[in-house]
């Protein structure tokens, strides 16, 4: 098992990554497992952590084949857009490294709240790739979406926190996601997700599209991207 799920109250259900020995790296299976665990969720809120409090996730599994970390990388996009598109409220409880498509975990979420050891970063043009390009701009400005995708610098939870690309950082990430959780789940349905609704006809979904479609075309060798003639 690579993904842990467990639901509370049948309102609100945790989705744990459970692959602490490859620090939460992700697999065929990390997609498919959270993917499951939102189509089938009873309730309108789910919470995304780790069950290893030292990452949250290292990004797509470097052990994999290039030809399946290619296939994992846009099962990853469609899932952001699954985030995006669902009306499910999702709150990210974060603590430890979020790196590459463990970032763009974090920003497909509605909600993050990380403890104070979070560090985030974007690996994308070092690789030939764009990453978090689609969902930076919305969070923190354009100016600092392009330094964080081109600097592909570590932003500590302090930074991130002023910034505006988490909202809460808090000592326990997981029961303060969870008691969020609780309220939402006891409002109105129907309100909560035309909130979500309204505030996504803000975000970059065209953005995300372009991503997707340009990283579609990597080989997985570094220097030679889909963008290089």
């Amino acid at each position: 098992m690579t993904v842990s799920v467990e639901d509370r109250d049948q309102r609100v259900r945790v989705v744990l990554l459970d692959r602490p020995a490859k620090r939460n790296a992700i697999d065929a299976s990390v997609v498919e497992g959270v993917r499951e665990a939102l189509d089938t969720a009873p309730g309108t809120v789910v919470v995304l952590g780790s069950t290893d409090p030292s990452a949250f996730s290292a990004g797509v599994d470097l052990g994999l084949s290039e030809l399946d970390r290619a296939a994992v990388s846009d099962q990853l996009y469609s899932l952001y857009q699954a985030m995006r598109a669902t009306p499910i409220v999702l709150l990210a409880a974060a603590s430890g490294h979020a790196v590459g498509g463990g970032a763009q975990l974090l920003i497909a979420c509605d909600i993050r709240i990380v403890d104070p050891s979070t560090s985030i970063r974007f690996m994308g043009p070092g690789h030939g790739l764009a990453v978090g390009a689609w969902g930076l701009p919305s969070l923190v400005g354009r100016g600092r979406a392009m330094d964080l995708c081109l600097s592909m610098r570590s932003v500590d939870s302090a930074e991130a926190l002023q910034i505006g690309l988490v909202d809460r950082v808090v000592e326990e990430p997981l029961e303060a996601a969870l008691a969020y959780a609780a309220t939402i789940s006891h409002l109105d349905d129907n309100a909560v997700a035309a909130v979500k609704r309204v505030v996504a006809t803000w975000d970059r979904v065209e953005a995300l599209r372009l991503e997707r479609d340009y990283n579609a075309g990597w080989d997985g060798s570094v220097g030679d991207s889909p963008g290089r003639t």
